[in-house]
């Protein structure tokens, strides 16, 4: 039995942002409509201190795959030569129960997110959507950058980071990757106020993004948190938004943009429209006027590693790249 294990660099190379935001899409109908199975994640946390092991299995009938990621989030790398998240997301087909695939879990994590965000942008922000404020100017910074510029005609791209070092190094590697300048604003204030499209990217516990600097007519795509008591947006800045979510269960357990502001009082499950699958598979309505404030709150879900997984061999077997490995028992990836 033939098993493609790829490394960073091959996983990256595999994952072509506008076919994983393809991709993406895919697996989110599916999973809107019913073939797919996957539990809520399970998160150990490691004692005495902030660390975490996630395990994350999905099963998704459309492309014949069974899978599951395991990773390692560890925020205190932040800043350090270690990623935040690290792991593996090990794919098998549904016939036989082979195992078809071992990919990095960073890399696939890192794209899959600015992927999903990809495709919420693209059915959510407004048309003529065209100044981006990123907040945050780590690995998801960068991949949501790219997928920003993917789905939208982006002429105007500003950042925030708590530091200026790191927030200057993104800007240099950002122009050198893409061509594009990016404004390093000294204040997250000064990079919303204006923006159409807003992505937070940090790992902040505390509000970092006000619900009176959101300008009518933004779409905001708030990744970095993902546990009740953490949060990127403040209240209003929720409760002045239309909400969706990736998945409606693991968002009442885990999303503290949502949690916070409904243990305050100030919303109830009502005040989210419903999960992006929806959205995409035309259940659901999107934006209604171009002064909306459309947010999608994204917590990362298994299908998503699932769809990545299977995208990654379907390129490997396509364009000969990455090492298979005969693990013994059976036929190849193939």
């Amino acid at each position: 039995m033939k098993v493609l294990i790829a490394n960073r660099e091959e996983t990256t190379r595999l994952m072509p942002m506008d076919a994983c935001i393809d991709s993406m899409e895919d697996a989110l109908r599916l999973l809107d409509q019913g073939d797919a199975v996957m539990p809520l994640r399970q998160m150990l946390a490691l004692p005495d201190s902030k660390n975490i092991l996630a395990l994350m299995p999905a099963h998704l009938g459309g492309i014949g795959s069974v899978g599951v990621k395991v990773i390692t989030i560890f925020p205190g790398n932040h800043g350090t030569e270690y990623d935040s998240h690290q792991g593996a997301v090990l794919l098998f087909d549904t016939e036989h129960g082979r195992l078809q695939a071992i990919v990095d879990g960073t890399a696939v994590t890192a794209i899959r997110t600015a992927a999903v965000s990809g495709a919420a942008t693209r059915h959510l922000a407004r048309p003529d959507a065209s100044d981006l404020a990123i907040i945050g100017s780590g690995t998801q910074a960068g991949t949501h950058l790219e997928a920003m510029l993917t789905v939208r005609e982006i002429r105007r791209i500003r950042i925030f980071s708590r530091s200026t070092a790191r927030a200057d190094a993104f800007a240099a590697t950002a122009e050198k990757k893409f061509g594009r300048a990016v404004e390093v604003i000294k204040t997250a204030k000064a990079a919303v106020e204006g923006a159409d499209i807003i992505c937070t990217t940090t790992a902040a516990h505390a509000p970092v993004v006000m619900g009176d600097w959101i300008s009518p007519g933004a779409h905001i795509n708030a990744v970095g948190a993902y546990q009740p008591h953490t949060r990127e947006l403040d209240t209003a800045a929720v409760a002045g938004a239309r909400l969706y979510v990736d998945r409606l269960e693991s968002a009442l357990r885990e999303a503290g943009e949502f949690i916070i502001p409904r243990n305050e009082g100030v919303i109830d499950t009502n005040h989210i429209i419903g999960e992006l699958g929806a959205l995409l598979s035309g259940r659901i309505p999107g934006r209604q006027s171009p002064r909306d404030i459309t947010l999608f709150k994204s917590l990362g879900i298994a299908v998503e590693d699932l769809a990545a997984a299977r995208l990654i061999l379907d390129q490997a077997l396509k364009k000969n790249i990455g090492t298979f490995v005969d693990f013994g028992g059976g036929e190849s990836a193939a």
